[in-house]
């Protein structure tokens, strides 16, 4: 038996795909705890989930929640230098109080996200094995692709290829803080250099919640890159409680967690939906009040809650109008459901590309007005479906929450890296 560490920022869509993985190695026999502020333990729904809380000094219990107001905002380039300094103070945090945590708690693997470099430089600092996982797009850098963060389409041409270097150039100034933070732990921890999180990954293994499909044309992903597709814990069959008219398109309207509260995008897409006469479901997930959601109603919303069981509705939608959140998307792939991407912030650009260059959806710019939001619409509800079923059976072969599993007990057994296709 294993005792696994995870280390994961402190956000919800994350630390639901630990969680899936963690419950999956439990019952295997291992043991999994988690580590991070103490705000972020209400996210673990699984008692027997361990949790160790961290930064009781810089991180103190109620000061996440201005965190994520940030991390929305983070489209704002007034607003993210802010969201870069909270980057920039929980891995600091982490790379000063990690270790000693890791020793009392007798962690023998590490599970780490790429979006925290402090996981990787821990890890190699007290020499314990550990994998590193995509919860978000793929960190990992090549120059003919754009960075996840950018929005560009995919081009192949030379100039592409320029704009893609000159973006880098841009997004490495963007980060320096954080790049000095991971300096300075590399000189503390006595180890080689680093200058940003694509280089604080496992040699050991990396595993992405994205399938090969879904990924622009990469050519130097390393052997032990493994892309399983979501990961996500096993449940019963959830239905919703309203009642769709089967005559009648149906679309399904969700900015994710971080997003919910942009009354503004959802009352475009509201009015485009009445226009074209269809049913719409919005799930703001809690960030938009009593007022706001009956206005929603009254600009063609049929129905606006807080949650909704976002599997079975994408099942039921003829079209989802997404921000392009990783998990949104693959959910929508898994129901070949065409999608509206519309990104805000983070790797959202990325995914929005990836939509449209594998044929999933189109894409708009947030600031899109109902008309645009109409005509798209209206063209995603006489899409062909076949693209979408291509990139659903790649998903259902793909592994998932099981597969990843496997990757990282072999990683436990043999102290190597696990390459590509390994069997057990």
């Amino acid at each position: 038996m294993s005792h696994f560490g995870v280390v994961a920022p402190a956000f919800f869509s994350h630390f639901q795909a630990f969680q899936a993985l963690a419950s999956e190695l439990i019952d295997r026999g291992h043991k999994v705890t988690f580590f991070q502020q103490a705000d972020a333990r209400r996210w673990l729904t699984d008692p027997r989930v361990g949790f160790h809380a961290l930064g009781a000094v810089s991180h103190p219990p109620g000061s996440l929640d201005q965190v994520l107001k940030r991390a929305a905002t983070s489209n704002n380039p007034w607003r993210l230098r802010g969201v870069i300094r909270d980057l920039c103070t929980t891995t600091r945090m982490l790379c000063i109080e990690l270790p000693g945590a890791l020793s009392q708690r007798g962690i023998d693997t590490l599970l780490c996200d790429q979006m925290e470099a402090s996981g990787g430089l821990v890890a190699e600092a007290l020499d314990i094995p550990f994998v590193s996982v995509a919860c978000a797009l793929p960190v990992n850098r090549e120059p003919q692709i754009p960075l996840a963060v950018m929005p560009f389409a995919y081009g192949s041409d030379e100039r592409s290829r320029r704009m893609y270097e000159g973006s880098q150039r841009v997004y490495d100034w963007l980060m320096q803080p954080l790049r000095d933070v991971i300096r300075e732990a590399c000189r503390t921890f006595a180890i080689e250099p680093r200058d940003g999180l694509h280089q604080c990954l496992s040699p050991y293994a990396q595993i992405s919640q994205t399938i090969t499909g879904f990924d622009l044309p990469r050519s130097d992903l390393p052997a032990t890159f493994h892309a399983v597709g979501p990961m996500r814990t096993a449940s019963q069959p959830i239905t919703g409680a309203w009642q769709i008219d089967p005559e009648r398109p149906f679309v399904f309207a969700s900015l994710g967690t971080l997003q919910g509260g942009r009354m503004g995008m959802f009352a475009q897409v509201a009015k485009a939906c009445a226009r074209l006469k269809v049913q719409l479901l919005i799930a703001h997930c809690g960030g938009l009040g009593a007022a706001q959601e009956e206005r929603l109603r009254r600009s063609g919303a049929t129905w606006v809650t807080d949650f909704a069981p976002q599997q079975w509705a994408l099942e039921q939608a003829s079209a989802v109008v997404t921000h392009g959140g990783l998990n949104t998307v693959m959910d929508a792939i898994k129901a070949c459901t065409p999608m509206l991407v519309m990104p805000i912030g983070f790797d959202q650009p990325g995914v929005a590309a990836r939509v449209s260059y594998t044929g999933a959806g189109l894409q708009l710019s947030r600031r899109a007005r109902a008309a645009r939001i109409q005509g798209a619409l209206a063209q995603l509800l006489d899409q062909p479906l076949e693209p979408l079923q291509r990139l659903a059976q790649e998903l259902d072969q793909a592994g998932g929450t099981p597969r990843a599993a496997d990757i990282v007990e072999q990683v436990v057994r043999t102290g190597e890296p696990v390459l590509a296709g390994f069997a057990l």
